[in-house]
């Protein structure tokens, strides 16, 4: 199956034209993290949610920031701390009074996450109460406040970042809330040659202009695009074996899992690998998917889903080991792409 209309085809150029655009204007502040970069460019085009952990300085807002006025798209950054509320996040009724008639009636207040772009800027400082305001948006793109149900504007994304090294006074984020980040993004500390780059350009005068090929419309017609990108069957059982096969009580699930993991990925994480293949694939001016692409996928779709157990933290055993270990054990089909 390939696709067929010559609109498709136009449409998978502008979307491969406009993701290299993206990056040129995103490189007039950002230096490097071309990895980073390349995920979050992901996340846009399937219209998920992602993770972004890395420690203080790496320019994990300015990343996010700088994206959306690229894209030219409504942004709001909330601080997550321990005393924030969920009305905080989603708004709230308020009374009004009608200054011609002196009339009270309750008025919705929107909050920030009314938005098209929502950072939400070291989320395990909240508490779960909190952190579930977004689990809605996240995953149906809408609110209910007072038992009223409020659509969310399209497109709309929740990038949300953790600082590894400080672990007093955070609250880990529930799996269900994990799992409904299509990406954990890891960004570290750049190569030296960047870092100076980084130090040169930062303490200079920087006042960028950008320009705006991709809009939110734009978006969201790239998000049903990739959807059709069509997948041979071998292909998407190999995205299917890479999640069961993590699972420790699945019969496919090497010793190694069944020593050091608790919990394995969800069907979430195979229909993630696919979805980030897909956009990566035709990001590359590519029209079907490869087991390539499911492989790159795997870091970022299960670092956060494969739980590991207390056996593999004493011993130092980290999840991106383990998805090393699922790539080399987990057998790429001879047939296929």
């Amino acid at each position: 199956m390939e696709f067929e209309s010559a609109d498709d085809i136009a449409l998978a150029d502008k979307m491969n034209a406009g993701r290299q655009q993206i990056v040129t204007e995103l490189k007039k502040l950002i230096v490097g993290q071309d990895e980073v970069i390349g995920q979050v460019l992901l996340t846009l085009f399937v219209g998920g949610n992602s993770l972004i952990v890395g420690v203080p300085g790496l320019a994990k807002t300015l990343i996010i920031a700088t994206l959306a006025k690229v894209v030219d798209l409504k942004f709001t950054r909330i601080q997550f701390t321990p005393d924030l509320m969920p009305s905080d996040i989603t708004g709230t009724d308020l009374i009004q009074e009608d200054p011609a008639t002196g009339r009270r009636q309750m008025v919705f207040a929107p909050g920030p996450i009314f938005a098209n772009i929502l950072l939400a800027d070291e989320i395990n400082r909240t508490p779960p109460k909190t952190q579930s305001a977004l689990l809605e948006a996240m995953q149906e793109h809408r609110v209910t406040i007072q038992g009223r149900t409020y659509e969310l504007e399209e497109p709309f994304y929740v990038f949300a970042t953790q600082n590894p090294i400080e672990l007093e006074g955070t609250y880990p984020l529930p799996e269900a809330q994990l799992d409904r980040f299509m990406f954990h993004i890891v960004i570290d500390h750049p190569p030296e040659d960047e870092e100076f780059d980084v130090v040169r350009t930062t303490t200079a005068v920087i006042d960028p202009h950008f320009v705006r090929t991709v809009t939110g419309p734009d978006l969201v017609s790239f998000q049903r695009l990739v959807r059709r990108v069509p997948v041979a069957e071998p292909v998407m059982r190999y995205a299917l074996s890479l999640a069961r096969t993590s699972r420790p009580k699945s019969k496919q699930a090497p010793d190694l899992v069944k020593k050091y993991v608790a919990f394995g990925a969800s069907v979430r994480a195979a229909q993630n690998l696919v979805l980030g293949a897909k956009a990566r694939a035709l990001t590359s001016g590519r029209y079907h998917v490869s087991f390539d692409d499911i492989r790159t996928m795997a870091h970022p779709v299960l670092r956060h889903r494969v739980l590991t157990n207390f056996r593999a933290e004493s011993e130092g055993v980290t999840t991106d080991q383990i998805v090393d270990q699922l790539l080399e054990m987990v057998p790429v089909p001879k047939s296929g792409m």
